[in-house]
């Protein structure tokens, strides 16, 4: 199957997504691969396969082919058919609104494969406000945690190279209760409580599915961790002096936590408090910690509050 062909008669785009223009020409195109087709899947494997849309892997860019078609069902360009998801469980869930400011998809084409890419113009920063949004979006969409509203003291970053989104990062405040950390750091219960506004967790991580670049995470988490505490005397009027995080060891292996000099801990013990109570059916996570400061412990310890 062949996509049409734009040709001079054609208006503008209805579209730009990513950095692709959509023409009514494609609308036209995908109408009639839509109308042969009875389920999405379907519709996106051909689009895939007329439009070269294809991962580094070979595999069909799914995810991003979907991602169009309903942005384009949302402005009423054309009608997907009907989602086996909608079934009895209330309506399927629709497509986010677009992003603001820089925080954008990346190109068609995925960044980095199996070509050797230069980290050296990566930039890590914080977001600005009018990004917020955006990067809620993304976390909402991609990460396998989606988006919960953090509370309290927090940072939200994005890593961009060569003028394109690469990764995410959120920061919030510390875990309350954690053994192996508080024997890493020396901590009694109420030194503990007045000094854990020192700690930093790094609670979303994100590269997005269509960005494969070679030590990008490692680096990235080191850009970061260099400006983290500056930027959280910045935000919040105090600086952190330890970083931690917690890895779902059933999903990852956190070895780019590991590349970047992170101390691995040991295990929590997969509970979580609810009110009084502690449930125990949750996965342990590995503990990983990162010093900010030469004598971070000390610092922890004896600082003042």
């Amino acid at each position: 199957m062949e996509a049409t062909p734009r040709t001079p008669k054609d208006h503008g785009p209805v579209l730009r997504y990513r950095s692709r223009e959509i023409y009514p020409a494609d609308l036209e195109f995908l109408g009639s691969t839509i109308a042969n087709c009875k389920i999405r899947k379907e519709v996106y494997l051909k689009v895939c396969e007329a439009w070269g849309w294809r991962q580094a892997n070979g595999a069909p860019s799914i995810v991003a082919c979907q991602d169009l078609l309903l942005r384009l069902e949302e402005r009423g360009h054309l009608r997907l058919p009907v989602s086996r998801k909608a079934g009895g469980r209330g309506p399927v869930r629709r497509l986010l609104p677009e992003l603001p400011g820089e925080l954008v998809p990346l190109s068609w084409i995925p960044v980095g494969g199996d070509d050797e890419i230069s980290l050296a113009s990566l930039v890590v920063r914080p977001i600005a406000p009018e990004e917020r949004a955006g990067w809620r979006l993304f976390i909402d969409r991609y990460h396998y945690l989606g988006h919960r509203p953090l509370v309290g003291e927090h940072l939200l970053y994005a890593a961009m190279l060569d003028g394109e989104l690469v990764a995410l990062l959120g920061w919030a405040s510390a875990a309350l209760h954690v053994p192996a950390r508080e024997r890493y750091v020396g901590w009694e219960e109420e030194t503990k409580r007045r000094r854990l506004r020192f700690v930093a967790n790094n609670v979303r991580f994100l590269i997005p599915p269509w960005v494969r670049v070679k030590c990008l995470a490692s680096k990235v988490l080191g850009h970061c961790l260099r400006r983290l505490s500056q930027d959280w005397q910045a935000a919040w009027g105090h600086p952190v002096h330890l970083a931690e995080t917690f890895v779902d060891t059933a999903r990852f292996e956190g070895t780019c936590y590991r590349a970047a000099n992170w101390t691995y801990l040991g295990q929590t013990a997969g509970r979580t408090k609810r009110g009084n109570d502690y449930s125990y059916n949750h996965a342990p996570k590995a503990v990983f910690v990162y010093p900010l400061q030469r004598h971070a412990c000390r610092l922890l310890r004896e600082g003042e509050s």
